[in-house]
């Protein structure tokens, strides 16, 4: 057996170092060549440009590109050898195959190494397909699928490790899934700023989310500290580096939540060796479709009104426009228009006729074309059919006549008209109502933009786009998921959790989802690792999710405190950050409920505390140490300890509210305070 101890491990750690410090003197060499290969090229071009003539000086450019490019690899060969030397690998299995009488031994890192002297493969990367088995399986019967099949045997020994700058802070032989102490011991850790890789951590069932590449959409439903977000990305990394040849960064997109958001999970992927990918909100792909004619409410804009003016009206137009049924209504009203808004007449332009019996069958002929780009396709058909039939250039005059005598032909030309008759078709002109001049309300952009495709299509191409990540999927109603679905043509991975909506008034499950994708696959993820079981338990009585499964991992118990004066719970709040200072902690979040009540508790706060940071919907990064925010903003993030204030039953009364409350006390990992002017909210009656 090789290396049956720890000592022969530390001893074995030592050796790995070494040739990878080997390793990285040689790309250094590499990289230290194509520099000066560059620099000689340069200045051979430089000094020789007026006798070099066109061949000689595309040859130049082209080895002054193919030494940048090569030296570029080595660049980003160098940081993967630099993160390797601080953490070679963090596992360990010893796998015999089936009728074969030799155990090896595979060494599984974030990224894989091969030494250069032997050219053996020292470390495997955890995307391939042998290291699927650390996270699969118990010591024991064990098989793991190889592009040539399935290769089945026996799992004689699985270790975990963790090694911190080199150095190998402890070894478990683990006979069981991983799960027990060392995820313990990552659980228990503080916070950082950024969200981490948790390659060394995977669960079985999150590893089979991760290399599942069969779903075309997989819908991943996870409860609160399920580590979801952190697995989609592990998913897209697996994904970049199975399919390397036909995939790359450019080619996947995330649907982010806000600015913030991104920045906190910037880290991830390049922390497992890719490279980041483009991101952009659902408002900022819904602006660019609009254009500048039309202007809309944001989704915060929504929430923070909702939290000022609970209007049963508004309220009830959000949740009559957040159903699978009112999607229903606009494609019915759609074809309805399709097959009746369209009334051709017999075209005559001088010498030119067309009937319109011909007219209307060009219409059916490019059914899945949007109307408006339909109508130029006919008339043009019609003016390129002239010039063949004629050999005569058609007059301008009579093409543009011939271009506004078919558009005329469809009832409507602008988008708003069309959508506002939708209401009347359905007999519920009530439930259309502008925020402002050419201003929607924001349950209005979708289900406008949805028409607007209809009718006019998009300039926009998102071809490229070969997977979308949608996150927070809860948040997005049934008709954005319709016009996601006429945008967006390729694999999907959506997640996000239901009892995580900021505004339960138009809350999605996977349910409301699946009609709009073909070959969905639904995952529930249940089990929690964020907080301790006293915070689970305490989230639990503001809203039972009865099939989240606690970690058990224990802490401090959440405490409220109800103060009699605002200016005594003010005070409270700077106790707590002052015992903060004093913990080991290293994350704090002050969540509060909106972001009126955000900006009044910063202005009473940040005098006594100049490191205090406010993230609002103007924030592009995620700052570390003590922050205050709203809910809203707090989607997503975790902070070691979590303070909120103004609990009050006159403050939290609502559905929406208890959905907030609930929101903020599963951002806490460690420790949980609550307070209050008066009395507590009555969704932290049995708590």
């Amino acid at each position: 057996m090789l290396n049956p101890k720890e000592a022969d491990e530390r001893e074995y750690l030592g050796e790995v170092q070494t040739k990878l410090g080997l390793a990285l003197d040689q790309i250094q060499q590499k990289i230290d060549h194509y520099s000066k290969e560059i620099l000689e090229t340069k200045r051979y071009i430089h000094e020789n440009l007026a006798e070099l003539d066109s061949a000689e000086k595309a040859a130049n450019r082209t080895a002054v590109y193919e030494s940048v490019s090569f030296g570029e690899d080595a660049v980003r060969e160098r940081e993967k050898l630099h993160k390797l030397i601080q953490s070679p690998y963090f596992g360990r299995i010893d796998f015999e195959k089936t009728q074969e009488t030799e155990q090896k031994v595979f060494y599984i890192g974030v990224h894989s190494f091969v030494d250069p002297l032997s050219s053996r493969n020292i470390i495997f990367d955890w995307r391939a397909p042998i290291s699927s088995m650390f996270y699969d399986f118990e010591t024991g019967s064990a098989f793991y699928i190889a592009p040539i099949g399935k290769i089945e045997g026996t799992l004689h020994l699985k270790r975990q490790y963790r090694i911190r700058n080199s150095e190998m802070e402890y070894m478990l032989e683990s006979s069981l899934n991983i799960g027990d102490d060392i995820l313990q011991k990552e659980l228990s850790r503080t916070s950082d700023d950024k969200m981490k890789n948790i390659v060394a951590t995977i669960q079985r069932e999150q590893n089979e989310i991760i290399r599942n590449e069969a779903a075309k959409v997989l819908i991943i439903q996870g409860a609160a500290g399920s580590g979801k977000t952190s697995i989609a990305l592990h998913r897209v990394a697996f994904l970049l580096y199975r399919y390397k040849k036909i995939l790359n960064s450019r080619n996947i997109l995330i649907l982010s939540p806000n600015k913030v958001f991104s920045n906190y999970i910037s880290n991830v992927l390049p922390e497992l060796g890719e490279e980041n990918i483009s991101e952009a909100s659902f408002e900022e792909i819904a602006a660019t479709l609009l254009g500048k004619k039309y202007h809309c409410q944001t989704f915060a804009q929504q929430v923070e009104d909702l939290l000022n003016d609970s209007n049963a009206e508004k309220i009830h137009r959000i949740q009559y426009k957040a159903t699978n049924s009112f999607v229903e209504q606009l494609q019915d009203y759609l074809k309805y228009a399709d097959s009746h808004f369209f009334v051709p007449t017999d075209l005559v332009i001088e010498n030119f006729s067309v009937s319109k019996g011909t007219l209307l069958l060009h219409y059916h002929r490019l059914k899945k074309m949007p109307i408006q780009k339909r109508l130029r396709k006919i008339a043009d058909d019609l003016i390129s059919a002239y010039k063949r039939n004629t050999i005569k250039k058609m007059e301008p005059t009579m093409a543009r006549q011939i271009r506004s005598g078919v558009a005329k032909m469809f009832q409507f030309s602008n988008p708003l008209l069309l959508y506002q008759d939708f209401y009347r078709h359905i007999g519920r002109e009530d439930l259309f109502c502008l925020a402002g001049k050419n201003t929607f309300e924001f349950c209005d952009v979708y289900p406008f933009l949805y028409v607007k495709l209809y009718l006019e299509g998009t300039e926009e191409d998102y071809k490229d786009i070969q997977h979308l990540l949608v996150d927070e999927m809860q948040d997005y109603t049934p008709i954005q998921y319709a016009v996601l679905s006429k945008l967006f043509s390729c694999k999907m991975t959506i997640l996000g959790d239901s009892y995580q909506s900021v505004n339960p008034y138009s809350s999605s499950s996977t349910e409301k989802i699946e009609p709009y994708f073909e070959g969905c696959h639904c995952v529930e993820l249940c089990k929690s690792y964020r907080s301790t079981i006293e915070i689970s338990q305490f989230a639990q009585k503001i809203l039972e999710n009865k099939k989240i499964i606690p970690i058990e991992r224990h802490g401090t118990m959440p405490t409220i405190t109800e103060c009699q004066t605002t200016h005594e719970e003010t005070e409270l709040i700077q106790n707590l950050i002052e015992q903060f200072r004093k913990s080991e902690h290293t994350s704090l979040g002050i969540i509060c409920k909106s972001q009126e009540q955000t900006n009044q508790l910063w202005g009473q706060l940040h005098s006594a505390n100049p490191d205090l940071n406010r993230l609002d919907f103007t924030s592009n990064e995620f700052q570390e140490g003590i922050i205050i925010t709203s809910v809203h903003m707090s989607k997503g993030l975790e902070f070691d300890q979590v303070i909120v204030p103004g609990v009050s039953d006159d403050f939290y009364q609502t559905q929406l509210d208890r959905s907030l409350l609930y929101i903020a006390c599963t951002r806490a990992m460690h420790q949980l305070d609550l307070t209050c002017c008066g009395k507590k909210t009555e969704f932290l009656r049995d708590c």
